[in-house]
């Protein structure tokens, strides 16, 4: 394989918040790095600050195919490789189901699961014919905690988990490493463009942001040192790495615990 300062790492929704930080990650460590954004100049500020060079920003509407596929053979002509595809773009829905509009369901799963299947359709030859590289899927940990509120997001987040097992089923053959990455909350930008029945979601998901110990430097660094040393699902809090044991050895207890730190989220019935 060539020597690591060759490397090159393609990371979608690179303009902000991980993307952005996943970016400088990797620039730090000498690798080329193609960030992709919707917004092309959020892509190029990024792209401005990083170490190094070699670098590219690209615009890249997840859900447009055409530009995937555009964004592939830019790649391929430029670098010849890709060591890394961050699937990380995404955007928040919250709301009970019932109560979320099949339009805002549509569009996170679009984007959240379809952009990352696209993601993974587009580059999955290159990565079988080189016969190595590494692609990093970004779910949550909504995707594992089944938690009430947030269905529509929960459900892309998830599926984007089952995708991943089953990539990494496929590619592993064929040299290629599959994580899925699946952060609690972290203080990003997400809330900006949130979907919701009202106000209380975005402000309830940003006061928990705000308190969170973890950064998206912190996210960055878990997700370069998967393609140092590959691991399958990155939890990138502690108190999730615990969490999702309990679930998978003691659902039933993981269901009561999870129902009562999350009834402030349901609707109550009147008296």
């Amino acid at each position: 394989m060539p020597s690591q300062d060759t490397r090159v790492a393609v990371i979608t929704g690179a303009g902000s918040g991980l993307g952005a930080a996943m970016a400088r990650r990797f620039g730090s460590a000498g690798w080329r790095v193609v960030a992709t954004d919707q917004h092309a100049e959020r892509a190029e500020t990024v792209v401005a600050g990083l170490a190094g060079g070699g670098h590219a920003a690209r615009t890249l509407d997840v859900t447009d195919s055409e530009q995937w596929e555009a964004l592939a053979d830019f790649v391929d002509a430029r670098y010849g490789r890709v060591d890394a595809l961050v699937n990380n773009a995404g955007v928040a829905t919250g709301g009970m189901l019932g109560d979320t509009p099949l339009e805002d369901w549509q569009w996170v799963l679009e984007i959240n699961l379809m952009g990352v299947v696209r993601g993974c359709h587009h580059f999955a030859a290159k990565f079988r014919d080189q016969g190595f590289g590494h692609i990093v899927n970004v779910a949550s940990w909504a995707g594992l905690a089944a938690a009430p509120g947030i269905a529509s997001y929960g459900t892309a987040k998830a599926a984007v988990v089952a995708l991943s097992e089953m990539l990494r089923a496929e590619m592993q053959p064929h040299g290629v490493e599959v994580s899925v990455l699946c952060p609690a909350f972290v203080k990003t930008g997400l809330t900006e463009t949130m979907r919701a029945p009202d106000d209380s979601y975005p402000e309830r998901v940003q006061r928990w942001m705000e308190k969170s110990g973890v950064s998206a430097e912190d996210v960055a660094e878990t997700v370069y040192q998967a393609t140092q040393k590959p691991r399958f699902l990155l939890l990138t809090h502690p108190e999730t790495r615990w969490q999702y044991r309990l679930k998978r050895w003691f659902p039933s207890l993981y269901f009561r615990i999870l129902m009562r730190s999350m009834r402030k989220l349901m609707p109550q019935k009147a008296s």
